[in-house]
């Protein structure tokens, strides 16, 4: 990954969070963007954004992307195709997402079963094939609040948001840095694994 890409997918998250703020109610929903989490296994996770709420922990995976989008749940890759022909290949945010809600439920010591995970499509961007309802292109704040099973208190809540905001690693470009080396250990020759 590049360093404009970084810049790229940063810039996307920054909207992201904007867009958070002023859609969800922050007496309800505890938002933090840009969360990085040491695994178990010194690797690193980026998450987008994390809401705690009494429903539950959303994690959010934001794609800042154009075009048409053709992925299921299942493939490995998706597709971006943009006019002129141009295609580009991405990771399935599913996949990506999935280890972003296993890290985080491991760090908090909380089941996996009370984690909701979102991917949010940014930009003008269409869906070619059939999404999950978790995939998103409009309508996120609807999803989030589709949610009404109360399963933690609010002070767990409270409790959460801390623990998140203490134990994750700095939002600095030194730490993105670290992601991304991160990033590239996992998916060279002698590791596997998902962003």
């Amino acid at each position: 990954m590049g360093l404009l890409n970084s810049f790229r997918g940063w810039l996307g998250e920054a909207a992201g969070s904007l867009a958070q703020r002023m859609r969800i109610d922050a007496s309800i929903y505890h938002s933090l963007n840009n969360v990085t989490i040491m695994a178990a296994d010194g690797s690193t996770t980026q998450i987008d954004h994390v809401i705690a709420s009494r429903h539950g922990i959303f994690v959010i995976e934001a794609k800042n992307m154009k075009g048409w989008i053709f992925g299921s749940e299942k493939d490995a890759q998706w597709t971006q195709s943009l006019p002129g022909g141009r295609k580009f290949q991405f990771q399935n945010p599913l996949r990506q997402n999935y280890r972003h809600t296993k890290v985080l439920s491991e760090f908090l010591g909380i089941d996996h079963g009370l984690f909701h995970s979102i991917v949010m499509f940014w930009g003008e961007c269409t869906f070619k094939t059939p999404m999950p309802p978790n995939v998103l292109n409009t309508g996120y704040t609807a999803y989030i609040k589709s949610k009404t099973a109360v399963v933690f208190s609010d002070s767990e809540v409270l409790q959460i948001r801390e623990a998140i905001q203490t134990g994750r690693l700095p939002p600095t470009w030194a730490t993105r840095r670290q992601h991304i080396d991160s990033v590239k250990w996992r998916h060279d020759d002698h590791h596997w694994g998902k962003n």
